[in-house]
């Protein structure tokens, strides 16, 4: 029989997967090592275990004792599958940016999340790597793994990680390119492949937001090149114990919309379906394709799986709320979907004009469908509104249905946006969708230059 003894057994040996579409223009064999086959679904599994095993084995964690980190979901995973072999218990504390499918995750797996602010510095007495220093004091047998500075993290690449890629492309790589956060995947995989042949080219894929580059590029510390990013797992804004500066040749920036439309791409084009450092990555690479050349073999990391961020990059909505979808055909369904008041705000045909305009009023609205029932027999508008009152003040009392205008057209649910703006005009200020499930709504002229503002 064959089988493995548990589950943390069987981290390691992922593919290399060969990609062709996303970089079919770029000369070179391009290779993406898909650390999503790790039991944990992250390369941070290799991680995870080499530092419980160091751990126990210089006296630090011992039996019972609690493992405690600083995470943005990956590590955790990796811990609290040691964990769960090994038998001990797990707190976690990790920002507010991180998806929510990771935290849900390392509940499952019985660990304890603390959610802390996101925009704070390190020294922060709220930030997660604050907490988890203050809790390791705190808490009797507790140890905190510390990932940035734990060198077991880059020496678990350095073992595992590098080794595999040398043996994947028979010595035969040329590049090696990965995003970079703690240091220990980029340092490990480089000091490994840089003994092996100096001349390989260590390319470090960084966000905007984080200091790494400038960092590495002029050894300055610069906290100016710190602010917020929505980039999960990757950059920094310190320089965690784990780098060598030295063995990284180049640091390529991405941002957060770059990223997340290359991680799409990766799925819809290769079928490999990852999580966010994966499109960062693929990006910085496609930025750098003039450094490749027809003979070189590129190994890339791709680093978790796409599951993890089906709430994020993987949701339209999230994406349009960040305007990171570009090019997407506008239509009445996602112009209705944007809007904040959906359902349909009408004027019933006995009623008053002053009490159609005290409607328009309080919702912020200058055009009403009139509607009898479920009928659509005529629309009233602020402008005509103004012109009853200047003939006459007396039209205030009248009924809507005695001086209402013709009712606003129809269009489908599909029609797009340059349909619908080809019906919308002075005399015409709006147009009626009924969805599938029935229900009518509203799109003005407002909304459609909302919608493609």
């Amino acid at each position: 029989m064959k089988y493995f003894n548990n589950i943390v057994d069987t981290i390691g040996n992922t593919p290399l997967v060969k990609l062709n579409k996303i970089t079919k223009d770029i000369p070179g064999l391009f290779l993406a090592k898909v650390e999503y086959f790790n039991p944990g679904n992250s390369i941070k599994d290799r991680i995870g275990i080499k530092m419980v095993l160091d751990a126990e084995k210089n006296g630090t964690l011992k039996p019972g004792g609690t493992i405690i980190e600083c995470t943005s979901g990956n590590t955790g995973m990796g811990l609290a599958l040691a964990a769960v072999v090994r038998g001990y218990k797990c707190i976690f504390t990790t920002t507010e940016k991180q998806s929510k499918s990771k935290l849900d995750i390392l509940r499952a797996l019985g660990a304890e999340v603390i959610v802390c602010p996101t925009n704070v510095e390190p020294e922060d007495p709220k930030s997660y790597y604050s907490i988890a220093k203050r809790l390791a004091k705190e808490i009797p047998n507790s140890v905190h793994m510390n990932q940035y500075d734990n060198l077991s993290n880059r020496q678990a690449h350095y073992e595992t990680t590098g080794p595999e890629i040398w043996e994947q492309t028979a010595g035969k790589i040329t590049h090696y390119v990965t995003t970079i956060g703690t240091g220990g995947t980029v340092m490990g995989v480089a000091m490994y492949l840089k003994e092996k042949n100096p001349a390989i080219q260590v390319y470090g894929i960084d966000v905007y937001g984080s200091l790494l580059k400038k960092f590495h590029d002029t050894g300055e510390l610069d906290e100016n090149e710190v602010y917020p990013y929505v980039t999960e797992g990757i950059g920094e804004d310190f320089i965690p114990q784990n780098y060598d500066m030295k063995y990284i040749d180049h640091i390529e920036q991405v941002t957060d919309k770059d990223g997340a439309l290359m991680a799409r791409r990766l799925a819809r084009e290769e079928g490999i379906f990852c999580g966010y450092s994966a499109g960062t990555v693929m990006q910085g690479l496609r930025q750098l394709k003039d450094k490749f050349k027809k003979d070189d073999v590129v190994v890339i990391i791709l680093h978790d799986h796409g599951s993890r961020y089906v709430a994020k990059i993987y949701n339209d909505d999230w994406m349009r709320d960040r305007g990171f979808l570009v090019g997407e055909v506008i239509t009445a369904k996602t112009i209705i979907e944007r809007k904040q008041i959906r359902e349909l705000v009408f004027a019933n045909p006995k009623e008053s004009v002053a009490s159609a305009f005290k409607k328009m009023k309080e919702l912020h609205i200058t055009q009403l469908p009139v509607m009898d029932a479920d009928k659509n027999i005529g629309s009233i508008t602020e402008h005509h509104i103004l012109q009853l009152l200047m003939d006459d003040a007396k039209h205030r009392d009248e009924e809507v249905g005695k001086v209402m205008s013709k009712p606003f057209p129809f269009v489908e649910f599909n029609s797009s946006a340059a349909e619908i703006s080809k019906l919308i005009s002075k005399e015409n200020t709006a147009v009626l969708v009924k969805a599938n499930s029935g229900a009518i709504s509203i799109i003005t002229e407002f909304d459609l230059i909302e919608a493609m503002a």
